[in-house]
């Protein structure tokens, strides 16, 4: 693990951290850092100190300049610091210098998010996700494991073992690599599966989307009483959840997704492509937005979370804006987030506001899926009822007449063809009633 992790039982403190970044000249630290040391907390480990350098882009050897560097060496070992936090993605050769330089660890970016995802995968999927995005992390920087092999010293008998254990290892990395992706792709046509029976039943399909703690999970649970984690820490939710929930008949499933946050990894939008095609498969996305962000961050949150659905090829798909969270913000503000999020709900996942008009709007978007018909099915075939309560539309209405079971449902459009004999109109069954 990247990081220790605090054990709660034992009492444990968390690890003492110290951040450091490279950012352009006129971008404000403490905004920008403040998300790192939102994942680090998350992680176990506790920012004590930091260092920025303003510069147009990172030293290609050192991450910071040399004078930086010297000054870093100083304030690290007065803090006290256990482990180094670096605000963006490390080369192997940057981080291999920085951990000789500090004589101690260095935890990049990424490798604090694979931390976290650790800590979070619940189920087989999540688990075997997050360990294939650690290998192909670490697997180029191996090399670095094996460098108290090289202090021993050149020749035969030193450095040639460390050199074969090396491939050795990497040979391993590889092959589990390939079984990884393998088992994964097993569990992906598992998934395939059941989403044909969702299109088959015609059942909507509705993702959350969201920035990580925007309150998905806690929108999950209101609208369909599920029971997820709702700790207020980001990634609590890695695994996808689906649960369902029925308005006006009509039932809609609900997929919790792993929250994003800006700057997500690439290699962890690959390495999570299974749980994020979740959101690709559905019919519509939620965007849940954490309207008590102040506006600026908001702002940002919503532009990092369209970007990555653009990039994992979910940006054609519609979405719906949604303003959670607006419990915790005065009237002044709420009436701020209308004028600039016109179309968006404002609702409170918390305290239940705006939930009722959140499931009427979803319940719009899919209105034009289905038609309103009415069916008289005979006594001698029942597989035809049968058929009808396997697709899962709505039944309003059944009555038992002389002619058959009289049945007033709502069809998906495309399957209405397979029931065009036993279509009756209006008239002719209130005149069937009446007989």
């Amino acid at each position: 693990m990247a990081v220790r992790q605090p054990d709660p039982v034992a009492g444990h403190e968390p690890e003492r951290g110290f951040v450091l970044a490279v950012l352009a000249q006129g971008v404000d630290a403490e905004d920008e850092l403040q998300e790192l040391e939102e994942l680090a907390r998350t992680a176990g480990v506790e920012p004590v100190a930091r260092v920025v350098q303003h510069r147009p882009q990172p030293d290609p050897r050192t991450y910071v300049g040399k004078g930086k560097l010297e000054e870093l060496k100083q304030e690290y070992k007065d803090a006290r610091a256990e482990v180094l936090l670096v605000d963006d993605e490390l080369s192997p050769s940057q981080q291999r210098l920085l951990e000789n330089e500090l004589q101690s660890r260095v935890v990049d970016r990424t490798q604090l998010i694979l931390d976290i995802f650790a800590q979070h995968a619940v189920s087989a999927e999540g688990k075997l996700q997050v360990e294939l995005a650690q290998l192909e992390y670490n697997l180029p920087r191996m090399r670095g494991m094996w460098k108290h092999l090289e202090r021993l010293g050149g020749g035969v008998g030193t450095r040639g073992p460390g050199e074969s254990q090396l491939e050795s290892d990497r040979r391993m990395a590889r092959r589990r690599i390939t079984l990884l992706k393998e088992r994964l792709r097993g569990l992906e046509k598992q998934r395939d599966v059941r989403r044909k029976e969702r299109r088959r039943t015609e059942t909507p399909t509705v993702a959350l989307a969201g920035y990580t703690n925007a309150g998905k999970s806690t929108l999950l649970n209101a609208l369909t009483d599920a029971n997820v984690s709702v700790r207020n820490r980001l990634f609590e939710t890695l695994d996808p959840t689906t649960r369902g929930f029925e308005h006006e008949g009509r039932r809609y499933l609900v997929t919790d997704t792993v929250g994003f946050v800006r700057r997500l990894p690439h290699q962890l939008v690959e390495g999570f492509a299974a749980t994020l095609e979740e959101t690709l498969v559905a019919d519509l996305v939620l965007h849940v937005v954490d309207g008590s962000a102040p506006e600026e961050r908001l702002l940002e949150q919503v532009a990092a979370v369209d970007s990555v659905l653009r990039e994992i090829g979910a940006g054609q798909l519609p979405v719906e804006l949604v303003l959670n969270k607006v419990d915790a913000v005065d009237s002044l503000r709420r009436r701020r987030l209308a004028n600039r999020f016109p179309d968006a709900l404002q609702i409170s996942a918390l305290t239940g506001k705006g939930l009722d008009e959140l499931r009427a709007r979803i319940a719009e978007r899919f209105a034009e899926r289905f038609e309103p018909v009415r069916l008289l099915l005979p006594y001698g075939e029942g597989a035809r009822l049968n058929e009808l309560y396997a697709l899962g539309a709505p039944i309003d209405e059944r009555e038992d007449t002389p002619d058959g079971v009289l049945v007033v449902a709502r069809l998906p459009r495309r399957e209405i063809h397979r029931f065009a004999p036993y279509l009756v109109a209006e008239a002719s069954a209130a005149e069937r009633r009446g007989a």
